[in-house]
C-alpha cells in the first residue's frame, strides 16, 4: 500500500450469475499483492448457540441471515490500512469454525462479493464500484444444481425445493431489484470479455 485508501470494488448478482468467474478474471489480470477478496458467505451469522435443528430452519437467502455488521467494519478497518480476520463458515455445520478465520491484509484493490450486497444501503454506500453480474434464470438454476451437488453433497431435489421455496423469492425481492444501485450491468458475467477489459483498466488507473 502507498498509504492511499483502497479501491472498493462490489461484484453480486444472483446465485450461479458467475460472480466468481469475474472476480477471477479481475485477478489472474492485477498482480496478486494488490488485491484481497471479502465474501459475503464468509459473513453469515454465528449459529454456534442453536440447535441443528434450528440451524436447518434459517433462511440462507434472506438478508438477515448475513452478519453484515461485521461485514462493514471490516471494510473500513481494511481502509483504515489495518488487517482483519475473516470468519470461515462451515457449510455442514451451518455455522462459522469458532477455532479458524483467514487474515486479511489491507491492499490497493478490495472486492466485496455477494448476493445481497447492494440491498443493505450502509454496506452499498462503502463500495467505491458497484457491478451487477446479470445472468438469465435458466442458467443460474443449473449453475446452482452442479454447484451444490458436487460441492455440499446435496441432492437434484433438495437443491430444486430449495430455489423455489427460498432462492428464487430472495432474488426478485432482495437482489434483482436493487441492481439499479450498479454502476455497471455485465450481462453474462465472466464471458462479456469487454466489461471485464473496462473494469481491469479502470483498477490499473487506480494502481499507477
Amino acid at each position: 500500500m502507498k498509504g492511499k485508501r483502497p479501491l472498493i470494488i462490489g461484484i453480486t448478482g444472483g446465485t450461479g450469475s458467475g460472480k466468481s468467474t469475474v472476480c477471477k478474471a479481475i485477478m489472474e489480470n492485477i498482480p496478486e499483492e494488490n488485491i484481497a477478496v471479502l465474501e459475503q458467505d464468509a459473513y453469515y451469522k454465528d449459529q454456534g448457540h442453536l440447535s441443528m435443528e434450528e440451524r436447518f430452519k434459517t433462511n440462507y437467502d434472506h438478508p438477515l441471515a448475513f452478519d453484515n455488521k461485521l461485514l462493514i467494519k471490516h471494510i473500513e478497518d481494511l481502509s483504515k490500512m489495518k488487517p482483519v480476520e475473516k470468519p470461515v463458515y462451515d457449510y455442514e455445520l451451518h455455522t462459522r469454525k469458532t477455532d479458524q478465520t483467514i487474515t486479511v491484509t489491507p491492499k490497493d484493490i478490495i472486492i466485496v462479493e455477494g448476493i445481497m450486497i447492494l440491498e443493505d444501503e450502509e454496506l452499498r454506500d462503502r463500495l467505491d464500484i458497484k457491478i451487477y453480474v446479470d445472468t438469465e434464470d435458466d442458467i443460474r438454476i443449473l449453475r446452482r444444481i452442479q454447484r451444490d451437488i458436487k460441492e455440499r453433497g446435496r441432492t437434484v431435489d433438495s437443491v430444486i425445493e430449495q430455489y423455489l421455496n427460498t432462492v428464487k423469492p430472495a432474488h426478485d425481492q432482495f437482489i434483482e431489484p436493487y441492481k439499479k444501485y450498479a454502476d455497471i450491468i455485465m450481462p453474462e458475467g465472466g464471458k462479456n470479455e469487454v466489461a471485464i477489459d473496462i473494469v481491469i483498466s479502470k483498477i490499473r488507473t487506480q494502481l499507477s
